[in-house]
């Protein structure tokens, strides 16, 4: 059974290292937040897309502004008794021409355009609030390739370590010296750390898929973060940053906007039940009273039934909805800043400097572990818990910079703006 192991563990190896070169086979790019950032906020396609959608709502604001053009209409004799066509000659004939403007009243044209106003500024704040979630995802996934990186270093130093024990191992079951039982455990300690690091290349793939399409990045580069970590004690007060998120965040300001918007529309819509008048002149060569007669137009429609009580309601109704609406952002925008601050707080008391000193101590003590088994100083057993226990402390420690990172993007992200340098 031992040797039937054995041959499968010989057989799968040559695909698990396939997935440990992956992505030594593309261009590796180098690249820190502040230039990934950079790069995000040029060439992402998503932005560029939102930001027609602002440029779009301008246009209709500049439209808003146009008076109603004049209207202008004819009516002409195409035949006579005399069977001419169109024979206007020594006076003969008819020729009416009206010429007339629409003149908007009670500031309805000034209200269009304010209403027209207030979606620009509602497509800015979706555009800030895309760019906030986008950003956000950036950051993310920046942070977690970089961790992904750093845990696969930790398998590498302990698969090379794990490589060269099997190896001399091997020789020394070959020369009688160790049992198989040994040699065979040594081996799936091997196995399971090539396959784990192989989870981890998945994991990186995924998202360096992601980056590219945040970044806009060539498809075959391999991009490489590079994060300074920092875990400086910054002191943060959730009453000022609420604030300061209630100017930032793109998602409160939308509803604020389109709060303004609807409150706009109701003035518009009571606007509305003012009829527009109209003016114009006529001109009639043959059937009015007299000749050549030119005439003055004046008329209004009389808001006797229809004085656009539907749409005022309505207008109303949609204020009084969005004032809720606009409540409970703020409320859900306090709690995600409050959250947020506590969250950031716990994860920087769990980076102290001494755990960081009493972690830094394994990987002295690593190097000496290897040549401690060979020499029969310790088991088999202790050398293969140590080698757990090394992985676990290595791996638990870059989780909680992973989980700092996290949280200074989940504090940027709740107060709409850089709060905490992310590296």
């Amino acid at each position: 059974m031992l040797r039937r192991y054995y041959s499968f563990l010989v057989l799968v190896a040559p695909f698990l290292l396939l997935g440990r070169n992956a992505h030594a086979q593309t261009d590796t790019l180098k690249v820190t937040f502040k230039d990934a950032e950079k790069s995000f906020l040029t060439n992402n396609l998503s932005l560029l897309a939102q930001k027609y959608n602002v440029d779009a709502a301008q246009a209709l604001v500049k439209q808003a502004k146009l008076w109603d053009n004049p209207v202008l209409s004819t009516d002409q004799n195409i035949t006579d008794a005399n069977k001419k066509f169109f024979d206007h000659s020594n006076g003969n004939g008819q020729i009416l021409v009206q010429l007339s403007q629409v003149f908007k009243t009670a500031g309805k044209r000034g209200k269009q355009v304010q209403v027209a106003s207030d979606d620009v500024k509602i497509q800015q704040a979706q555009f800030n609030d895309l760019l906030r979630n986008l950003h956000y995802n950036l950051l993310l996934d920046f942070s977690q390739v970089a961790n992904l990186i750093d845990q696969r270093k930790v398998y590498q130093t302990e698969i090379a370590a794990a490589t060269n024990m099997v190896n001399a191992i091997d020789k020394s079951y070959q020369a009688g010296n160790n049992s198989l039982k040994d040699l065979i455990r040594l081996k799936a300690l091997l196995f399971g750390l090539q396959n784990d690091m192989v989870e981890i290349d998945r994991q990186i793939n995924d998202l360096q898929s992601e980056l590219k399409t945040l970044l806009v990045a060539n498809a075959n580069q391999f991009i490489a973060p590079q994060i300074t970590f920092n875990n400086n004690d910054t002191t943060l007060n959730a009453a000022t940053l609420s604030e300061l998120a209630k100017a930032n965040r793109g998602d409160y300001l939308a509803n604020q906007y389109l709060l303004d918007q609807n409150n706009h529309n109701l003035s518009l819509q009571k606007a509305m039940a003012v009829p527009d008048i109209t003016i114009g002149s006529t001109y009639d060569q043959n059937s009015s009273y007299a000749r050549n007669f030119v005439g003055l137009e004046i008329s209004l429609p009389l808001p006797i039934f229809n004085r656009n009580q539907g749409n005022i309601k309505n207008a109303k109704l949609a204020a009084q909805s969005q004032e809720y609406t606009l409540k409970n952002s703020e409320l859900q925008l306090q709690n995600d800043v409050y959250s947020a601050i506590q969250q950031y707080s716990l994860s920087q008391q769990l980076l102290g400097t001494r755990e960081n000193d009493f972690y830094n101590k394994y990987d002295q003590l690593f190097k000496g572990m290897s040549k401690a088994y060979q020499q029969k100083q310790i088991n088999l057993q202790e050398f293969v818990d140590f080698f757990d226990s090394y992985r676990e402390t290595k791996l638990k420690i870059l989780q909680q910079q992973l989980n700092l990172q996290k949280a200074i993007a989940d504090l940027n992200y709740a107060v709409g703006t850089t709060v905490v340098n992310p590296s």
